[in-house]
């Protein structure tokens, strides 16, 4: 076999790539259309803002379980079966005519989202050569920042010009190709490992995976108090108009990609714990220029760039840092944990939401970026404990 050939990445990923695309619209486009929704709903902006948290809390809650439940079946039907459950969601919530159906249509999709990253990032590790588990992970989730890029920003301009329905009709389009690319490319795939029901539960169990997941809730959590309300930043503080804004969100979607990318080969390069403890003390630092910068319109667009590559540089590290957490120490429950820190990723982001409503709701827009500033600080407990743990195993190997 040449070297180009044990070097290559699976057309597979980039199929899971295309599914992340659409996926990704889906989760962000709320956030450029959050004014639209509120005052066509006749809701108060932070009420509208749990269409991104409510998501992501339904998202952590459900994943793990129905990985667990989907554990044994083979990946193929899965990953086909999730796609189509998330298409059904979103036509929901384009049809919806009131909050709560809205609602209800936003967390049908999140439940099928959820599951497919868990599912889908243990499919890219297992289809990449050896060594690039991390670079076929942050592939698959460059579908995810190139929605950044595109479909956001596209979105919200239409949504805002044309009715906040039609980006929920566009990204339903987009999961019918999706499916037709699951079928055509996506190999046919065992299901993994997987121990019993009672033997991945008992990664619940293990210190190690809760605080992996406490490092991503930090760590990815810390953007979302202040993105989460990007769009009232850039119009109320900065004096964007919202054309503008929504142009904005290109150049943060450009650096999400860029930070993805690198990030994955950062991971693969120093290790994901030293990569992400780079990222971390980076992150604080530009979250600070960030609330130091909101009247700034020059430096918002300088700041807004470098705050999404590092935001999103972090997301290969996080997934493959628990990916090699769970085979280190629950190998029977590796795509279960996958799923916990899908769930993770998604509490960071209810977690910021959280913070970022609480401020918005008391008049202090402005301050959302120190709440990040703080979790971007705390995130280095819990890393720093797992490097402590994963050392002193080391050592008790070496001793016996």
């Amino acid at each position: 076999m040449t070297s180009n050939a044990s070097t290559r990445i699976h057309p597979g990923v980039f199929v899971l790539a295309m599914t992340a695309f659409a996926i990704g619209v889906a989760e962000f486009i709320v956030v450029g259309i959050l004014p639209a929704i509120s005052a066509d709903l006749g809701v108060p902006l932070a009420t509208a803002g749990g269409l991104v948290g409510l998501y992501a809390l339904a998202l952590a809650i459900a994943t793990p379980f129905i990985v667990l439940l989907l554990g044994r079946l083979p990946r193929k039907p899965v990953l086909f079966a999730l796609v189509a459950v998330f298409l059904g969601g979103n036509l929901l919530s384009a049809w919806s005519s009131d909050y709560t159906t809205l609602l209800i249509g936003r967390i049908v999709t999140a439940v099928a989202h959820g599951s497919f990253f868990a599912i889908g990032a243990t499919v890219a590790a297992s289809l990449a050569p050896k060594g690039q588990a991390s670079k076929a992970i942050a592939i698959m989730f460059a579908g995810l920042t190139l929605a950044m890029v595109i479909g956001v920003p596209l979105g919200s301009f239409l949504g805002n010009a044309m009715g906040w329905r039609l980006p929920f009709f566009a990204v339903a389009g987009l999961s019918a190709v999706a499916l037709l690319a699951t079928v055509l490319w996506l190999p046919a795939l065992k299901a993994g490992d997987a121990g019993s029901i009672r033997t991945q539960l008992a990664a619940l169990g293990q210190p190690a995976i809760w605080a992996m997941m406490l490092v991503t809730i930090l760590g990815f959590g810390a953007s979302f108090a202040a993105f989460t309300f990007i769009t009232p930043i850039l119009t109320d503080i900065s004096g964007f108009s919202s054309t503008t804004a929504s142009s904005l969100l290109v150049v943060f979607g450009i650096a999400t990609l860029i930070g993805n990318l690198a990030g994955g080969r950062l991971a693969d390069k120093l290790g994901w714990q030293r990569a992400l403890r780079l990222l971390f003390v980076l992150l604080a630092g530009i979250m600070v220029l960030l609330a130091l910068s909101l009247q700034s319109q020059v430096a918002m667009v300088v700041v807004l760039f470098i705050w999404g590559v590092l935001a999103f540089g972090m997301t290969p590290g996080f997934q493959a840092g628990m990916l090699s957490t769970a085979e280190r120490y629950t190998p029977k429950a590796v795509a279960f944990a996958s799923g916990l820190n899908i769930s993770a990723f998604n509490l960071g982001i209810t977690l910021g939401e959280t913070a970022g409503s609480y401020l918005v709701t008391h008049g202090q827009l402005a301050l959302t970026p120190w709440a990040g500033v703080a979790a971007a600080v705390l995130v280095h407990l819990p890393l720093a404990w797992l490097v402590w743990r994963g050392k002193r195993g080391q050592f008790s190997a070496a001793t016996a």
